[in-house]
């Protein structure tokens, strides 16, 4: 499979060393820097590149014929115009705030968890999130879906980062050192608390995820998610 990288920082570097190890050949590495050129030769694209690049990348790649698998957060207020413009070029599109294998698990935990707690007033729901120094949105992308896996299965309404009113979400944000990433999901009553967490090792999960939804993606059309690829 040949696979152009759109954004060839951490993660990029990361999805380049697991992609060559699987027998894929790397055809364009673009930075801010660089042009598309290559892209064309590409079976599949997968961006990982900054916010302000994400819906030029997207949309250069649905125009060129070639499907895209995007793990950029912070951009998805242009989301609907790029699932248009996907249903309009015919294109495959995965778009995902988390490709890890475990994090697609715990969004299924949280799913879970939050209609069983939906039946017990005495619970409020609380969440942090922890990522390194470099990570340039706050909360997270997995934090505001596991957010949404919350609000779609119980009654609350909305998240926030600020004191939280009734049926709505607190999000706590921490930016430390090198940390890839711990998400914890806390249900807290005055007799005791549940909680959930995933702790991302290192950013491997991340680009094996992404790696694994490149490969199913290739000869699909349509807008997809990490559910259809896992089959969850």
């Amino acid at each position: 499979m040949k696979i152009a990288l759109l954004g060839y920082g951490k993660m990029g570097q990361v999805i380049e060393r697991i992609a060559l190890e699987r027998g894929h050949e790397i055809v364009l590495k673009k930075d801010e820097n660089s042009t598309f050129e290559g892209l064309s030769n590409a079976d599949v694209a997968i961006d990982f590149s900054v916010p302000s690049a994400a819906v030029q990348n997207i949309s250069t790649c649905f125009h060129a014929n070639v499907p895209v698998i995007s793990g950029t957060t912070g951009w998805l207020e242009h989301y609907d115009e790029m699932v248009a413009l996907c249903k309009s070029t015919n294109g495959g599109f995965i778009s995902s705030s988390n490709f890890s294998l475990g994090v697609n698990i715990f969004f299924e935990i949280n799913e879970y968890l939050a209609k069983i707690m939906s039946k017990f007033d005495s619970y409020s729901v609380s969440m942090e999130e922890i990522h390194h120094t470099q990570k340039l949105d706050a909360p997270s992308g997995t934090a505001i879906s596991l957010a949404k896996g919350i609000i779609e299965n119980s009654s609350y309404i909305d998240w926030t980062l600020e004191n939280a009113a009734p049926k709505q979400i607190h999000i706590e944000t921490k930016r430390i050192g090198s940390v890839p990433g711990t998400h914890t999901v806390t249900y807290n009553s005055g007799v005791d608390a549940i909680e959930i967490k995933h702790t991302a090792h290192n950013r491997e999960g991340f680009a094996l995820g992404a790696l694994i939804a490149a490969e199913w993606i290739v000869g699909k059309q349509g807008v997809f998610t990490m559910k259809d690829v896992l089959e969850l």
